[in-house]
C-alpha cells in the first residue's frame, strides 16, 4: 500500500492509542495507590477490574461503533473517537478517586472505534490483495506504540505522576487536528447502510455477522487464536518472575523487545510473505510458528531458551491480521464496519474471559496441585491454537466476495 496522508493518519492514531495503553503500565502500581488501594495485591486486583472494564466497553459498544462508521462514515467516527479518547486521558490524569479513574476506562472502551473504524478505513481503501499487508501494518504501528509507551511512561513519571497521561492527551489532540486536515470521507454513499436498533445490540451484530456465508469460519478462528494468545500479556510478568526471578526491569525489557520483533514481522516479512506466498500459506506458517512458540515457553527453564522462540512469537502474530483480511474479504463494502466491530467485540470477550482462565491454571500449577509446572498456560494455549487448524485449512477453499 501507498503511504498516503491518510493511511499515515490511521498508523499514526493507532500508534498514539499503543502509546496510550503502554504509557500506563510502569505508573499502575503507583496510581492505584494514589486512588486509595492499601497493597500491592490489592493495587493489582483493581487494576485488573479496570482492564476488564475496558475490554467490556469494548464488547459492548464494539458494533455499535463499526455500524455508525458503516452509516454515516467513517471520518466523523474516528475523529469522534480520538476526541473522546483526549477527554479519556484528561479525566485520568485528574483523578483522585478509583472510581472516577474506572469511568475513564470505560469511556476508553467506548471510543474503541480508533481500532475498529480504522480497520474498516484501511478495508475501504485497499485493494484485496493489498488488505493483508494493510492491516499488518496497523499491527506495526501497535507494535511500536508498545515498545514507546512503556519507556515514555517510565520517564515521565519522574516529573510526575500524572505527566504520562498529559503526553497521551497532548499527543490525541495533536492527531485530532492532523485528521481534521489531512483524512477524507473512504465510504462511498452508495456502500453505506442505514443503522438500526440491530446495531445496537452485541450479540445480535455478532450473530448476523456469523449467519453470513463465509463469514464464521474465520471469526471462529479470530476468536481461539486471539484467546490463546492473550496467555502472553496477563502471564508474561508473572511468569518471567516465577520461573527465571526476573526484576521488573527486565520483564519490561523482554517485553520492548518482544514489540519491536512485531513491528518487523508485520511492517517487513508479512507483506513479503503474503506477495510470495499468498495469504492461506502465510496464515499456516504463522500458526505453525503459534504452536511451537508456546510450546517452547511452556517448557522453557532459562532465560536463553525465550531469547529463541521470542522471534518466532513475533512471527505467529502474523494470523490475526491475515485472518481478518479473510473475514473483510468475504463480505460487502457496506458491511466493514460491521465486521470489524464484530471482530473487535470477539477480541474484547478474549480480553475479559482468557486472563480468568489463564490465571486460574497458572496458580493451580505453582501452588495448587502435586505437578510445579508453571509453563502450564502456555501449553494450553498452544492446544487452543491446534484445535482451530481444521478450520484454518477449511480458508484455503473459501470464495471471497466478488
Amino acid at each position: 500500500m501507498k503511504l498516503s496522508g491518510p493511511f499515515l493518519f490511521i498508523l499514526a492514531t493507532l500508534m498514539i492509542d499503543a502509546i496510550g495503553i503502554g504509557i500506563v503500565f510502569p505508573i499502575m502500581p503507583d496510581l492505584m495507590i494514589r486512588v486509595g488501594a492499601d497493597s500491592t495485591a490489592e493495587g493489582a486486583f483493581w487494576g485488573g477490574v479496570m482492564m476488564s472494564a475496558y475490554a467490556a466497553a469494548m464488547f459492548l459498544c464494539g458494533p455499535v461503533v463499526g455500524g455508525l462508521s458503516d452509516a454515516y462514515g467513517r471520518r466523523p467516527v474516528l475523529i469522534t473517537a480520538l476526541v473522546t479518547l483526549t477527554i479519556d486521558y484528561v479525566i485520568m490524569a485528574m483523578a483522585q478517586t478509583y472510581w472516577v479513574l474506572l469511568v475513564g476506562r470505560v469511556l476508553a472502551g467506548m471510543a474503541g472505534a480508533t481500532y475498529i473504524t480504522a480497520t474498516a478505513y484501511i478495508a475501504d481503501i485497499a485493494e484485496k490483495h493489498e488488505r493483508s499487508a494493510g492491516f499488518g501494518m496497523i499491527g506495526a504501528a501497535f507494535g511500536i506504540g508498545f515498545v514507546l509507551g512503556p519507556a515514555l511512561g517510565g520517564l515521565a513519571s519522574g516529573w510526575h505522576l500524572t505527566a504520562p497521561f498529559w503526553i497521551a492527551a497532548l499527543l490525541s489532540a495533536l492527531n485530532v487536528a492532523f485528521g481534521v486536515f489531512v483524512l477524507p470521507e473512504s465510504l462511498r454513499k452508495e456502500n453505506r447502510r442505514p443503522f438500526g436498533k440491530r446495531d445496537i445490540n452485541p450479540f445480535g451484530a455478532i450473530t448476523r455477522a456469523f449467519v453470513v456465508p463465509g463469514l464464521a469460519v474465520p471469526l471462529i478462528c479470530i476468536f481461539v487464536f486471539e484467546f490463546a494468545n492473550m496467555v502472553y500479556p496477563t502471564l508474561w510478568a508473572f511468569w518471567g518472575r516465577e520461573v527465571f526471578g526476573w526484576s521488573g526491569f527486565t520483564i519490561g525489557l523482554s517485553l520492548s523487545a518482544y514489540g519491536v520483533l512485531i513491528a518487523a514481522v508485520q511492517a517487513g516479512l508479512l507483506p513479503q510473505l503474503t506477495r510470495h506466498l499468498g495469504d492461506f500459506r502465510t496464515l499456516v506458517v504463522a500458526t505453525l510458528a503459534a504452536v511451537i512458540g508456546m510450546v517452547g515457553f511452556g517448557f522453557a527453564t532459562a532465560g536463553w531458551v525465550v531469547a529463541i522462540f521470542l522471534p518466532i512469537a513475533a512471527i505467529s502474530d502474523m494470523a490475526p491480521p491475515v485472518m481478518t483480511a479473510f473475514a473483510a474479504n468475504r463480505v460487502g463494502e457496506d458491511q466493514q464496519g460491521l465486521v470489524q466491530g464484530v471482530i473487535g467485540s470477539l477480541s474484547s470477550v478474549a480480553a475479559v474471559a482468557a486472563p480468568l482462565m489463564m490465571t486460574g491454571i497458572f496458580e493451580r500449577f505453582v501452588h495448587g496441585t502435586w505437578l510445579y509446572f508453571p509453563g502450564a498456560p502456555f501449553l494450553v494455549a498452544a492446544l487452543m491454537v491446534v484445535a482451530i487448524v481444521p478450520l484454518v485449512f477449511r480458508l484455503r477453499s473459501s470464495n471471497p466476495i466478488r
